[in-house]
């Protein structure tokens, strides 16, 4: 919670004011003035309004406030005071918040072993030699993690968002090109400081950068700040809605002075910075892990506080459309000195034409684990139990053997020893003077235990543990199974590398982050011009490259983290692409070989894989002679159309290709494919001399010189694009109508004059008669015999009548028979009974 103090609460003490001094905060209102300002009694100054000012020689007259301007300048001395006091109180509590992971991280620092210890305690002289399992895991990450986070060729790579065009792909092509030579040549700074991040990330979990213009160097800059810099408050998820970020800047007091008179920072009495003193326990851990300590009254080494929080000051209020006050907080950057006890500068964090009043990103949060919290988790974390217990077994059992090896006791009072303090050498009996007795009862050796082999097999379980969590316990593809398939080898390397691969992921996310604030200050960076010629030959604008047109990623990939995976996939499809080359073609033969070579890290691939060659321009009498071997040609826009149309127009007619009818079919089709090509390029030169075309392109010319100037007419251009497709294929579509129309009797045409030609029509007419007879020849045979199959038709379906009929006859037969039957017996029946009624 802030701590609400006006100036009239400050302390004085704790200001570092001296009590006969009088000096009160005040704004400064020129270049001259200090911050810092002595009041004698008396002295006064009055202003327009009649308001009567102590301590102030000058007052600025009331003016605009430029929007970039160092507000701090022109704000009242209570304000500061009252920011300063609640900005320190934010940060105290912050850094409060955290103690507890400080001294976690403090804790795991004392095992990387970096310092050897010298230990009285159980004996004097007692192992003090740590385990290398912490370091060991920090050093193969960083290892693994800087070869693929920063490769030599560069780590930013680019690709078009939506369609794209080859405006765009040019445009995404320099964009690449100039982010990797701006990280590789310009920032000197970003490979030693991403080495160092990529070793204190395993260690404290969280590591950041900072992307901003440094306008002393005069270019964009990304920044290393270790955890310990960067302080946000409790409960802070993470920096998208921090309410506040703190970045902790060391800085000499020189530097200060600097900024000072340049403007950035308002002019206040400087102190020395040994009068503020502030403990840093992991900052003297790291100390004295380096064996370095501070050099007393030399060190000019003073701290200043870069708040990136949201206020509500007064007289920079945020207003409604009606002017009235809407009480909501804007983005500021607050520069705190707690060494001089006060605000060095006060800017706006937001855009100017920003109707929503968004905060301005400029810090990049890299997590080695996710945690519980906004801090991740590092080694020391999770595996910093392992290598403290592992430490203390591996000195229990070097401290075992050299008690074992040297073993102490007691003797008898009276026992005198010559040389007592030369240890025995191999073959040596020394004289004692002893007593009577037995030498053995006088000497006592105390009972030490040789090295337990527990204690040994328990570290082995520990190291193995711990590096199973790291995995840094490497699979030797050389040592398995040779013959395995190599899906099965790939499987094994994921299954190894699962954690380091979730690892990279997330160092991939934040990579392409801070690319995207990079680009973001590049388009915004007073450079406008690209510092090399590029492919056009054009020093184009570059801040009309950098739109959202453009999305940039990092090289890395996310699902790849070891060499060995890479070489395996690769040789995966080396195998896919050489089982069926058909398909895959010439390019794609290249490319294969191309990414293996990659993938095992070779370099200057050109100088052993020359790439397959691009077809060039010939002329028509190459071309010709390339299709009377079956070979096809390209066509390009600048050749002479008509006269390549001619020649080839010329073979097609020619006996050499009309003599064998095979060879003219597949001669023929490549002659007429390759024409078509040249009748399309003509088509669309002809379209181009369009009047209607010849004035869209001149106004989208001179919207392209303008674009330059103005982003906004980028999407005006390119829209003045899409409505010249239609128009354009339309055009084009008509021409190519009207001189396929005019070409193709001459395509089609055939030698007349030619003998050979006469001869092959005329045994063309001989063959075609010849097959006309025996083509009647069959349809009269086809109809006698369609005849026959009618003839037996009918004598079956005769034949089929008469067998109904016939048992049509037999079933009234038998029916009428029954009738007679059943008649009979009825009369039979009535006689019967007429005797029985009447008698006999």
């Amino acid at each position: 919670m802030a701590i609400e103090r006006g100036v009239d609460d400050i302390d004085i003490d704790e200001l570092g004011i001296e009590d006969n001094s009088k000096e009160i905060l005040v704004g400064s209102a020129s270049e001259d003035d200090l911050m810092f300002d002595q009041v004698e009694d008396g002295d006064e100054v009055i202003l327009d309004d009649g308001t009567m000012v102590f301590g102030m020689d000058d007052m600025a007259d009331d003016m605009p406030v430029d929007f970039n301007a160092n507000l701090a300048e022109f704000m009242d001395s209570q304000d500061l005071g009252r920011i300063y006091s609640d900005c320190m109180g934010d940060i105290k509590d912050d850094k409060s918040s955290r103690k507890e992971w400080e001294d976690q991280y403090k804790e795991g620092l004392e095992f990387l072993g970096m310092k050897f210890e010298d230990r009285t305690e159980p004996f004097d002289g007692a192992s003090g030699v740590v385990h290398p399992l912490l370091a060991e895991s920090v050093t193969q990450f960083q290892a693994q993690a800087y070869k693929e986070m920063l490769p030599s060729g560069g780590p930013v790579k680019t690709q078009t968002v939506g369609f794209g065009t080859p405006e765009t792909d040019l445009q995404a092509a320099r964009v690449q090109e100039y982010m990797n030579f701006m990280i590789t040549q310009e920032m000197k700074e970003y490979d030693p400081e991403t080495d160092q991040l990529l070793f204190y990330l395993p260690l404290s979990g969280s590591a950041f950068r900072k992307v901003h213009f440094d306008p002393a160097v005069g270019r964009p800059v990304s920044r290393f700040i270790p955890s310990e810099k960067l302080i946000v408050p409790y409960g802070t998820t993470s920096l998208d809605n921090a309410p506040r970020i703190t970045h902790a800047i060391d800085m000499s007091m020189n530097d200060v002075r600097k900024l000072q008179q340049s403007g950035f920072y308002r002019k206040t009495k400087m102190k020395d910075a040994t009068d503020y003193v502030d403990t840093d326990e992991i900052e003297e851990e790291i100390d004295e892990l380096q064996g370095v300590k501070p050099s007393g009254s030399s060190n000019d080494e003073c701290e200043l506080f870069e708040m990136h929080v949201d206020l509500d000051i007064p007289g920079y209020e945020d207003v409604d459309a009606q002017g009235e006050e809407t009480g909501i907080k804007l983005p500021y950057i607050v520069t705190l000195s707690p060494t001089q006890n006060t605000v060095l500068s006060i800017r706006r964090n937001y855009q100017q034409n920003d109707p929503m009043r968004k905060r301005i990103d400029y810090f990049v949060h890299y997590k080695f684990l996710p945690g519980v919290g906004f801090y991740g988790f590092g080694l020391t974390h999770m595996i910093g139990g392992l290598s403290k217990a592992s430490t203390s077994i591996l000195r229990q059992l070097i401290d075992a053997g050299t008690l074992a090896n040297l073993p102490a006791g007691f003797k008898a009072r009276g026992i005198r020893i010559r040389d007592n303090d030369t240890p025995l050498q191999p073959g040596e009996f020394r004289d004692m003077d002893a007593p009577g007795g037995s030498l053995r009862d006088a000497l006592m050796p105390l009972p030490f235990k040789e090295p337990s082999g527990t204690l040994l097999s328990l570290l082995g379980m520990l190291v193995d543990a711990g590096k199973r969590f790291a995995s840094i316990a490497d699979m030797q593809v050389g040592d398995g199974n040779q013959e395995a398939p190599v899906g099965t080898t790939i499987a094994l390397l994921e299954r190894g590398s699962r954690v380091m691969s979730a690892i990279h992921k997330r160092l991939h996310y934040s990579q392409r982050v801070e690319f995207n604030l990079l680009a973001r200050v590049v388009k915004e960076s007073p450079l406008k011009t690209y510092p090399y010629m590029i492919a056009n030959g054009q020093q184009q604008l570059m801040a009309t490259d950098f739109d959202d047109r453009i999305d940039i990623i990092p090289v890395s990939d996310p699902n790849i983290f070891s060499m060995s995976q890479r070489v395996m996939l690769a040789q995966e499809m080396m195998q896919m692409v050489q089982s069926n080359p058909q398909i895959h073609g010439p390019q794609g033969i290249y490319n294969a070989y191309r990414r293996m070579y990659e993938a095992m890290g070779v370099q200057q691939i050109e100088q052993l894989l020359p790439p397959p060659p691009q077809p060039q321009p010939m002329s028509p009498g190459m071309e010709n002679a390339g299709f009377l071997q079956g070979q096809p040609a390209q066509a390009f826009a600048d050749q002479d159309h008509d006269a390549h149309i001619a020649a080839h127009i010329s073979l097609l007619r020619s006996p050499i290709v009309q003599d064998v009818p095979q060879g003219q079919m597949q001669i023929a089709a490549i002659i007429q494919s390759h024409i078509y090509q040249h009748i399309d390029f003509k088509a669309r030169e002809m379209a181009q001399q369009d009047p209607q075309i010849m004035q869209m392109n001149q106004q989208m010319q001179m919207m392209q010189q303008q674009a330059q100037m103005d982003p906004m007419m980028q999407q005006q251009l390119q829209m003045m694009q899409q409505q010249m497709m239609p128009i354009m294929e339309d055009k084009v579509a008509t021409i190519t109508t009207q001189l396929l129309e005019q070409y193709a009797p001459a395509m089609s045409a055939q030698t007349q004059e030619d003998p050979l030609v006469e001869l092959r029509d005329r045994e063309l007419d001989i063959k075609e008669a010849d097959m006309e007879r025996k083509a009647r020849e069959a349809q009269r045979r086809i109809s006698i015999e369609q005849e026959r199959v009618d003839n037996n038709k009918e004598l079956a379906e005769d034949r089929m009548d008469l067998q109904s009929e016939t048992a049509e006859m037999k079933d009234k037969i038998a029916r009428e028979r029954i009738n007679v039957q059943r008649s009979a017996q009825m009369a039979k029946t009535a006689e019967n009974v007429a005797k029985n009624f009447f008698g006999n």
